[in-house]
């Protein structure tokens, strides 16, 4: 599934796309949403953002297209006569002076009204997000520090969108590894400046993939692990899909486990368990 990054860096391609046009068509496949899409005809495209995984497409009027991809959407952008060559199924089509914004295959869309997002049954329940919202490293501190979060391992706090929205597998092991924290440890563990570290690199990490376009590897370690002759999937990754090549700071075979059912990475050595 892509991760924050990812929903953000197409927000901001259908933004490039659509964003302030009217739209002179709208087409939507669920009956639910099509009875209303004559009523965004003329609408203005005002803003893309994202909250989390999901994406909001803002109107004028303040009526907001909510969709998430889950595991198999995805948005397209092509010419309104140029539909894209796929055996997808169409969900949504936006079109705006020639240019159009389709999606395929997500199953979760709905219009609504921009007062009323705070009770959408997805939003209500995610943390602030750490690109589409103005957050800091000390904003994420005193949410680690919080009750309902502090004694919770980070292997599986980091996923839990409650805690900041956008995060997934692999800002996860990154994260954990470029903080030297164990995925067993809990904030209520750590000390000041390990909580400091930790916010910081929940922060920094995400806005570098996002601007990277998916890398979070320093650029002393990309250089070496391409000289090394690794495959972008790698040498984009500090610790992610690096089981059984050399530790980048320390020289330790990187290991693989499972936690939450998914996989993580770590160094034994930068992460060993106190």
């Amino acid at each position: 599934m892509p991760e924050g990054p990812e929903i953000r860096r197409a927000a901001d391609r259908i933004e490039k796309q659509i964003g302030g046009k009217h739209l002179d068509d709208v087409w939507f496949a669920f009956p639910e949403l099509a009875g209303q899409a004559d009523s965004l005809i003329g609408q203005q495209v005002q803003a893309v953002d994202t909250w989390g995984k999901a994406m909001l497409i803002r109107f004028a009027d303040l009526r907001v297209l909510y969709s998430h991809n889950q595991l198999y959407g995805v948005w397209k952008l092509h010419g309104e006569n140029k539909p894209p060559n796929t055996k997808r199924s169409l969900r949504v089509r936006l079109t705006a002076e020639g240019r159009v914004a389709s999606l395929y295959s997500a199953s979760d869309v709905s219009l609504w009204h921009e007062s009323e997002l705070s009770h959408h049954p997805f939003l209500s329940r995610l943390g602030p997000d750490l690109l589409s919202q103005n957050v800091s490293p000390d904003d994420v501190k005193q949410r680690l520090t919080d009750p309902a979060f502090r004694r919770r391992s980070l292997g599986a706090l980091l996923l839990d969108q409650g805690l900041v929205a956008g995060l997934g597998n692999y800002l996860r092991s990154e994260i954990l590894f470029l903080s030297q924290l164990h995925p067993k440890q809990r904030p209520f563990d750590l000390t000041e400046n390990q909580l400091d570290v930790l916010a910081t690199m929940i922060v920094k990490t995400t806005r570098q993939a996002y601007l990277d376009a998916g890398v979070t590897n320093r650029d002393v370690w990309i250089k070496q692990a391409i000289a090394s002759g690794e495959p972008r999937r790698q040498w984009r990754f500090s610790v992610f899909e690096r089981a059984g090549l050399s530790c980048h700071r320390c020289g330790s075979v990187i290991e693989r486990m499972m936690v939450g059912s998914r996989r993580l990475y770590l160094c034994p050595t930068c992460q060993h368990l106190d």
